[in-house]
C-alpha cells in the first residue's frame, strides 16, 4: 500500500492494496475475473451492433440471464422485431417491414404492431428470437493495453487474439473503478464485420411483465 494510503486512510482515499490491484495482474487474470463477476450478476443490459459494410443491425437486451429478458432486434431494411421471455413463454411483436420480410413459418399468422405469445420450445437458431443467458467465458491470449474511461468508469483495455478467428481481434474494456465489470467488447474483422457489445445496468432492478392481454394474439396452436 502506498505511503500515501497509509497516512491518509485507504478508507478515505479509496486506495486497494497494490498486490490485489489491475497494476498487479495479468490480462488473462483480469479477463477471467472479470467474466465471473458477469456470470454472478442479477441483472443487466446488453447492447450490440453489427456492422458490415454500410449497414449496422443494433440489438439491445435487458435481462436476468436466466429465464427473463426483455430484446429489441432492429435491422436495416427489414424492420424491427421485440421480444420478451418470461419462462417457457415468448412474447413478439414484429412491426410491418419485419413481417415482410420473414422468412419463417412461426410468425405468418402475426399481426404488425401485436405481441404474439409463442412456446419458448418452439425457439430455433435463424428465427431471430434471442436467449436470457449469455456465456461469459475466456479464450484466446490476452495482452494489456491502456488506461481509458467507459461508460464514466476507469477502465483498462485488454487486447485478445485468438487462433480460431483469423483475422479478427478482440478488444475488452474491463472496469477497474468499483466493481471488475466488462463494460464493452470490440471483434475487429477489418472491412468484413465490426461487433461492438456494450454492457450496463448491472444488478438494477428488473421489470419485465407480459403485455396486456388484450394486445396479445395467442399462436400456441399455430403450426409452422
Amino acid at each position: 500500500m502506498t505511503l500515501a494510503c497509509l497516512l491518509t486512510g485507504a478508507a478515505l482515499l479509496g486506495c486497494e492494496d497494490e498486490d490485489d490491484g489491475p497494476a498487479k495482474k495479468s490480462a488473462k487474470d483480469l479477463i477471467d475475473e472479470a467474466n465471473a463477476r458477469m456470470g454472478k450478476l442479477s441483472s443487466l443490459t446488453i447492447e450490440m451492433t453489427n456492422t458490415v459494410g454500410d449497414t449496422t443491425m443494433a440489438w439491445r437486451m435487458t435481462t436476468d440471464l436466466k429465464s427473463r429478458c426483455k430484446v429489441k432486434l432492429t435491422l436495416p431494411g427489414a424492420g424491427t422485431l421485440e421480444q420478451i421471455r418470461i419462462g417457457e413463454t415468448d412474447y413478439v411483436r414484429p412491426d410491418k417491414k419485419y413481417l415482410e420480410t420473414w422468412s419463417g413459418d412461426d410468425l405468418g399468422a402475426a399481426r404488425p404492431g401485436a405481441w404474439a405469445k409463442v412456446p419458448v420450445a418452439r425457439s430455433k437458431p435463424g428465427d431471430g428470437l434471442s436467449r436470457c443467458t449469455r456465456p461469459f467465458e475466456s479464450f484466446g491470449t490476452a495482452t494489456k493495453g491502456e488506461a481509458t474511461r467507459i461508460g464514466g468508469r476507469d477502465a483498462l483495455r485488454l487486447n485478445v487474439t485468438d487462433p480460431a478467428d483469423e483475422g479478427g481481434t478482440y478488444t475488452f474494456y474491463v472496469a477497474t473503478e468499483g466493481e471488475p465489470h466488462l463494460l464493452k467488447v470490440v471483434q475487429d474483422k477489418g472491412a468484413e464485420r465490426l461487433t461492438t457489445t456494450s454492457f450496463s445496468k448491472f444488478d438494477e432492478p428488473l421489470d419485465i411483465r407480459p403485455p396486456a392481454s388484450a394486445e396479445v394474439l395467442d399462436m400456441s396452436d399455430v403450426t409452422g
